[in-house]
């Protein structure tokens, strides 16, 4: 099939920050596309050729989307999946597949996932409603603290706490969810691995992320990882053992915890362009968002060393700010060697909304994580 500059459709599920990127690229090789987002501000709204305002969980405007394309892909998990396996079965590729996506968006069953395939996880235990929780520790079955994690529709640190005390639990969803052993992890670490349609895979360097300790954001992503070459063997080892186990199509983010004695766990994975892959923009031969495609198009795939260090700093919304945006000090962080932003088009922004991330890239991994903490400390994203 003839890609470029014809009439092939390439269609995206969500058109937030991640769509929008994937489409710097399409537009590089001219692909046509098509987006389907439920907002009508969304920031992939401006660089696609067609562009579907509709419901992402709706079986028919998802069927129906995906019927006017050639190949589909995300850059988010909640979709409807059981139009995807229509879809599927009408001859619409659907890469991730609509297999892998539903083995993935529900991290109970993406927990159990690990248990039956041997890769290494925390405990955990899963649980209905949030009140069996309850009646597991006051029946002594479960004890403090564990990690809350939301079955479904969790994203950007929502879905997640640690449970310290039992009134930790008030006001949480009351629907499925997992308690999660509390891992003493010393560090949290992501691999990418691209693996093609035609069966060609390759990692990205392992990444080091460091969190915001009260939103559960990544504020940082530094590449390479500050490990151990064997560490970072180990982790790019789970991380494509997890990627052959999935046998999926695409990206393939795997979330890592680093223990005290160097054990490997996964946190949990996302079948998609991933916050721990933006500093491979600027910093990688080839992009994260460029790689998406060539894997799902079946095309070769990139390298995916780095050209220099890069570290990524995530720009979210300030507290107290909520309304139209301004990102005071942008200029200043402008003219600082090295620093490239990027602006994801949201015209509102909220406490902790993800608006935006900058890319600080320099020979020596050291000098670029300190002029991402100037970074940090003088860009502000707040209301007017």
């Amino acid at each position: 099939m003839n890609y470029f500059s014809s009439d092939f459709k390439l269609g995206i599920l969500g058109g937030g920050q991640l769509g929008k990127m994937l489409l710097y690229n399409t537009r590089k090789f001219d692909i046509q596309t098509y987006v389907l987002d439920p907002s009508n501000e969304a920031p992939s709204r401006m660089a696609c050729n067609t562009f579907v305002q509709g419901d992402l969980m709706d079986y028919d405007t998802v069927y129906n989307f995906g019927k006017q394309v050639d190949v589909l892909t995300i850059e988010i998990e909640n979709v409807n999946v059981n139009a995807l396996e229509t879809l599927e079965e009408e001859g619409i590729k659907v890469f991730p597949s609509a297999k892998t996506l539903k083995q993935i968006q529900n991290k109970a069953t993406q927990k159990l996932f690990y248990q039956d395939h041997n890769l290494p996880t925390a405990p955990f235990s899963r649980y209905a409603y949030l009140s069996e929780i309850e009646d597991a520790i006051s029946n002594d079955a479960l004890s403090f603290p564990f990690v809350w994690k939301a079955a479904q529709f969790g994203y950007d640190g929502n879905g997640v706490k640690i449970v310290r005390q039992l009134s930790d639990l008030n006001d949480l969803p009351k629907g499925e969810c997992i308690a999660e052993q509390l891992v003493p992890f010393k560090n949290e670490l992501a691999v990418i691995v691209a693996r093609s349609s035609n069966g060609e895979t390759k990692t990205y360097p392992v990444v080091e992320m460091e969190f915001h300790p009260e939103a559960n954001q990544v504020e940082y992503v530094i590449c390479p990882a500050r490990v151990s070459p064997e560490v970072a063997q180990k982790a790019q080892d789970v991380a494509l053992k997890t990627s052959k186990a999935y046998n999926h199509v695409g990206l393939l983010a795997v979330e890592l915890f680093l223990t005290e004695d160097d054990t490997i766990l996964i946190n949990e994975v996302a079948p998609r362009p991933h916050n721990s892959g933006h500093q491979t923009i600027e910093a990688s031969y080839t992009s994260q968002f460029e790689q998406h495609i060539r894997a799902i198009l079946g095309l070769p795939l990139g390298s995916t060393d780095n050209t220099v260090a890069g570290v990524m700093v995530n720009l979210v919304g300030a507290e107290g700010h909520t309304g139209q945006v301004k990102y005071q000090n942008i200029e200043t962080i402008m003219a600082m060697n090295g620093v490239t932003p990027h602006i994801y088009g949201k015209q509102q922004t909220r406490p902790f909304r993800k608006m935006g991330h900058v890319t600080i890239t320099n020979k020596d991994l050291n000098t670029a994580r300190q002029i991402a903490e100037e970074v940090k400390s003088s860009i502000k994203v707040i209301s007017i």
